[in-house]
């Protein structure tokens, strides 16, 4: 039988610039601006943002929606379905599975416990720990979900997103106290948030739990919103502590940032 290659589609074009498939670029392409917009977006905002036609859109979307990766709202929007969530926890294992030598490092270094944490929507979620070798150290589980106001991780995670996003996110989680220490209220903790930019790291001082201090800090171009932390007994995460470990977990955040990109490479 003759073919027309008139009738060739995306999926079986491919990218001159890549060497990939067009249609799959397309496809991921509409499913972070998806995430980007909160999950939930019209075929006509996709098409406004990422430049393609509505036919194309309404093709790509329909094939996501049959793979499950997209379901169609009864007021006709799309939202991100629910099949992405095997892939998402999936991923954060293993983001957690590659970050532990890191973290190791971080311990053998510091003393301290060492975490990775993601943002995953309102909450903090930890994906890894090594635990301190001290007969007294800090322990949280992984899998765990904390909001952000009240932790180191959080604060280095927030940081660089803009104010009205902040607001935003602390009116739908609430800000309730975890101790006397934590901070309650939008405007103290964008005020905190301006210090974790202007120092470079964060600290959360008995915020979450009296006795433990924790520093954070971000993992730069993460392919989502990273960072890791150490946290230890207040006696011991001490000021003087802290310019010592402070450099340290930096460094490590920059050499998994680096990792990560070649990983993904």
């Amino acid at each position: 039988m003759p073919t027309s290659s008139a009738s060739t589609t995306d999926s079986t074009k491919s990218s001159s610039s890549s060497g990939g498939v067009q249609s799959l670029e397309r496809a991921f392409d509409l499913l972070e601006r998806m995430a980007d917009a909160g999950g939930e977006v019209g075929l006509s905002e996709l098409s406004v943002s990422s430049g393609l036609p509505l036919p194309t859109i309404h093709r790509l979307m329909r094939t996501l929606v049959v793979c499950g990766y997209v379901r169609q709202q009864p007021n006709r929007r799309y939202a991100l379905g629910p099949r992405l969530i095997r892939l998402g926890e999936s991923a954060s294992r293993l983001l957690g599975t590659w970050a532990r030598p890191y973290l190791a490092r971080l311990v053998e270094e510091t003393g301290e416990t060492a975490n990775m944490a993601l943002l995953d929507g309102d909450e903090i979620v930890y994906v890894a720990q090594v635990p301190s070798k001290h007969s007294m150290r800090m322990f949280t589980e992984v899998g765990r979900r904390v909001l952000p106001h009240s932790t180191g991780v959080g604060k280095a995670l927030l940081a660089d997103l803009p104010a009205d996003e902040v607001r935003a996110l602390l009116s739908r989680t609430g800000m309730p106290a975890a101790t006397d220490k934590t901070i309650t209220t939008p405007d103290g903790f964008l005020a905190a948030l301006a210090e974790v930019r202007d120092l470079g790291y964060a600290v959360d001082d008995n915020e979450q739990e009296i006795g433990v201090r924790c520093l954070a800090v971000s993992v730069p171009d993460s392919p989502t919103a990273a960072a890791i932390s150490i946290s230890g007994p207040a006696g011991r995460v001490t000021e003087a502590a802290t310019e010592r470990i402070v450099p340290v977990l930096q460094q490590v955040a920059a050499e998994l940032s680096e990792a990560l990109a070649n990983t993904g490479a």
